[in-house]
């Protein structure tokens, strides 16, 4: 009896290094894994137009960031230097101190000073109007960027129902043979697309959001530096 025991395991120990045991063989994991590029591609050509409006938004992004942050630089000592050539009656220093400094309140500043000697209300409609351009100037590109937010998830959702429907098109086309296999394309592509249109949807959310941010603060101090230049025209006359 003891010589069959042993007999047992040594052949249980033989199989085991030549991988005939099925129970103590180690079993080596032959799961397929993808990466987020072979994920993309199954999503169609939904996902092509996504990159195109990814590319798009971002380079608006960072465009207007550029153009935000140069404009929202200022001299603080920019009204100072306006208020001291105003009271000299050195109009035309003026004028090209604001055009050296080519900024948003800058040019509204210009626009105003060029309007000197008229009645206030038309001075101050002058720069109202130079101000509401250079706002559209700040904003420019902010309606793809709108757009982009909530259009991406929408083709998404598109690639998601021509997704289903070409999953279902494979299965009635199998009749009794369905298989999971005539299933995955069109299940990938429903579900890719979805997640790469709110991807996109929501990073160009967060990206026109705070551009709006940023030109809320450039349009903040146009009308403080438009207050100040009011208040400098409203001063009485220094004898």
């Amino acid at each position: 009896m003891i010589n069959m025991i042993l007999l047992a395991a040594q052949s249980a120990l033989a199989d085991t290094l030549t991988g005939e045991n099925p129970v103590l063989t180690p079993v080596t994991s032959g799961e397929a894994q993808i990466n987020l590029w072979e994920m993309a591609c199954k999503g169609g050509w939904i996902m092509v137009v996504l990159a195109v409006l990814s590319v798009a938004c971002f380079y608006i992004f960072f465009e207007r960031v550029s153009y935000i942050r140069k404009a929202g630089k200022e001299d603080p000592l920019f009204m100072e230097r306006i208020r001291d050539y105003i009271r000299t009656g050195e109009v035309k220093s003026a004028i090209n101190y604001c055009r050296i400094t080519n900024t948003p309140s800058a040019r509204m500043i210009e626009k105003g000073i060029s309007r000197m000697g008229r009645p206030v209300a038309d001075v101050q409609a002058a720069i109202e109007n130079a101000g509401n351009v250079e706002v559209a100037k700040l904003e420019n590109g902010f309606p793809v960027i709108a757009t982009v937010s909530s259009g991406a998830p929408m083709l998404g959702f598109l690639g998601t129902v021509t997704g289903m429907v070409r999953a279902f098109w494979e299965m009635a086309n199998a009749g009794n043979n369905i298989d999971i296999t005539l299933l995955s394309g069109g299940i990938y592509e429903a579900m890719i697309t979805t997640v790469g249109g709110l991807i996109v949807g929501i990073a160009a959310m967060f990206a026109y959001n705070y551009l709006v941010a940023r030109v809320d603060k450039v349009v903040g101090q146009m009308e403080a530096r438009t207050m100040e230049f009011m208040d400098l025209l409203n001063e009485p006359a220094q004898k």
